[in-house]
């Protein structure tokens, strides 16, 4: 199953490249999910609502943080099945 995803991308000396998926509440509770949407559409309109304000700040995009609008991107999801506890 092919989905749209968020992924978040910062860039700063201290810790380089950074980019991970983005999730809902931003829990950082392991094996939880990551926001997933059907269409690119959704995707780009979730960013805007929620990040609009890092286009806005220059100080989060410059140093220390280098933070940048994060990016809708294509996933694909595979289950697994050898996954147990899930049925």
């Amino acid at each position: 199953m092919k989905l749209w995803a968020v992924m978040w991308r910062s860039k700063n000396r201290l810790e380089g490249l950074r980019e991970h998926l983005l999730q809902y509440k931003y829990t950082n509770v392991e094996g939880s999910l990551p926001a997933l949407f059907c269409t690119r559409r959704v995707a780009r309109k979730w960013i805007i609502d929620n990040f609009v304000y890092i286009k806005r700040r220059s100080d989060l995009r410059a140093e220390p943080h280098g933070w940048r609008m994060p990016r809708p991107v294509r996933v694909t999801i595979t289950p697994n099945e050898k996954a147990e506890g899930l049925r």
